[in-house]
């Protein structure tokens, strides 16, 4: 066993739909949601069995308040369960990387285009966001590989 705990820590983890979560807090999760909605949409389905003339419509009004305890259950274990990520900004980022991914999304979606086809709030945003350099430096491949080859 490792003392620091990090083994027993990662066994925990798992990745669901590209996020990873801890074992122990999606089962809470799990039973919260279940209990809350459950409970929603048994105690209105009760209260309005006799307060609704219609069976049909009291079970319908029973479903939303199951559908309300969903959501109630979704912010109870946004405040119980803290996430388990960190995102860290502002890091500087290997600019091979971001060159394979801008290359990605050029094969991907054809030619990015030029900067100047952009409207001026989305030239802003690249600015801020600090991106505005990598696009108006990025060259395809092929144009890069031409213009080497010509030099």
């Amino acid at each position: 066993m490792n003392p620091n705990g990090t083994t027993q820590a990662r066994w925990r983890l798992v990745e669901i739909w590209g996020d990873t979560a801890d074992l122990r807090h999606l089962a809470g999760a799990i039973a919260i949601g279940i209990a809350v909605s459950l409970a929603g949409f048994l105690l209105a389905n009760r209260l309005l069995a006799g307060a609704v003339r219609s069976p049909e419509l009291a079970r319908a009004y029973a479903m939303l308040a199951g559908l309300a305890g969903c959501v109630i259950a979704g912010l109870i274990c946004a405040l119980l369960f803290a996430p388990k990520r960190e995102v860290v900004e502002g890091g500087a980022a290997d600019p091979r990387w971001r060159e394979e991914v801008l290359a990605e999304l050029a094969g991907e979606h054809g030619e990015l285009g030029a900067m100047s086809d952009l409207p001026p709030a989305a030239l802003r945003e690249l600015q801020e966001l600090g991106l505005h350099d990598l696009f108006a430096n990025h060259r395809p491949r092929s144009r890069a590989a031409a213009e080497g080859a010509a030099s």
